[in-house]
């Protein structure tokens, strides 16, 4: 499947159709369009051919393939979501989040309808399926393709830390949460858990000492957040660490037989390798399955930088930029080029 989770709410559409700016009296970042559109529900079951192929599903919500060439997009996915008074307010927040969000490594809102009864959200379609899917599913990824995913994901994270109006904290950071196209570029995609206008920590407002509000999956979330329940943006970095950690050894974040997170697994391994190089120890932890096609230094550095996200105390982790910038200059295969927006681009052939 080619998609995974969004958030959007059943609300019924206006009768109109009209496009709207990203920016419009809001300061909002544009799309590459400059407009996202605002469906009628009639427009969304036409696309969708009356919601007749599913591509994806979570716990409150379905997603849709959804036909788009007659405004010249070519397919699309639509998600429709149960909705309610609370979910009607998450879907407003995501909303604004995403109107805000142009970034090659994060998925696009191509359009929405948001009446009081029903509604969706419309996104480009991202064919080649999610990456927990392709690494722990189907085949084997490439250790070139590995080191270009996590550099995208640093990106996208970047962006939303650092370059948006207003920082944007993802808070559920995981694999299935980065879609692949067909050139295994990846996308950032699930707003529902992100939080916005701050840039340190914030006290989810139902949080407290005695009940934390929990989001996000086992072994990526933060332990921090688990204690105190603030949110920030070394949440998000703690997520991609473990994600770089998944992309090196092949191992998944979680493991029910032995009843451990990744990062407790090779907590031990980790130290060693900061301590003394111990490179043997770096070898053992890269995926078998690549049968030693991989650069050894570009294996050290990855677990490196995934060590130092992991770190218990936040303050200790590094910023995206900074783990780009390391990037940048320990991983050689990637071919690092300057685009005109000043983000970095890579290359991976």
């Amino acid at each position: 499947m080619g998609w995974l989770w969004f958030g959007c709410f059943k609300l019924r559409c206006r009768k109109s159709t009209s496009t709207v700016r990203p920016d419009q009296n809001k300061g909002k970042d544009v799309g590459v369009e400059g407009f996202v559109r605002k469906f009628r529900w009639e427009e969304i079951e036409v696309v969708t051919e009356d919601f007749s192929r599913v591509i994806g599903r979570g716990g409150f919500s379905n997603v849709y393939l959804a036909n788009l060439s007659g405004s010249g997009q070519g397919q699309g996915a639509v998600k429709i979501h149960a909705g309610g008074d609370r979910l009607n307010q998450v879907f407003r927040q995501e909303l604004d989040i995403l109107l805000r969000l142009h970034h090659h490594n994060i998925v696009k809102l191509l359009g929405y309808c948001d009446d009081l009864e029903e509604g969706a959200m419309v996104f480009e379609y991202v064919s080649n399926g999610n990456l927990q899917e392709k690494l722990h599913e189907s085949e084997v990824l490439s250790w070139k393709t590995r080191t270009a995913i996590a550099f995208q994901l640093a990106q996208a994270i970047e962006y939303l830390h650092e370059k948006c109006t207003l920082q944007i904290v993802h808070g559920d950071i995981k694999p299935s949460n980065v879609l692949l196209d067909e050139n295994f570029n990846c996308k950032l995609c699930d707003f529902g858990s992100a939080k916005m206008g701050f840039s340190s920590t914030v006290q989810s407002p139902s949080c407290s000492r005695t009940k934390q509000l929990m989001v996000g999956s086992p072994g990526y979330t933060d332990p921090h957040y688990m204690r105190t329940g603030l949110a920030c943006k070394k949440n998000d970095v703690y997520s991609l660490g473990v994600i770089m950690l998944e992309l090196v050894t092949g191992m998944k974040a979680f493991c029910p037989e032995r009843g451990q997170v990744l990062a407790s697994i090779v907590a031990q391994d980790l130290r060693e390798i900061g301590e003394h190089g111990a490179e043997e120890k770096v070898a053992a932890l890269v995926d078998p399955r690549l049968s030693g096609q991989f650069d050894l230094e570009e294996a050290k550095a990855l677990l490196s930088i995934a060590a130092l996200c992991l770190h218990q105390s936040f303050t200790v982790r590094p910023s995206a930029s900074q783990i780009i910038q390391t990037f940048r200059e320990k991983i050689t295969s990637i071919h690092f080029l300057v685009s005109h927006d000043k983000d970095y681009g890579y290359n991976a052939a």
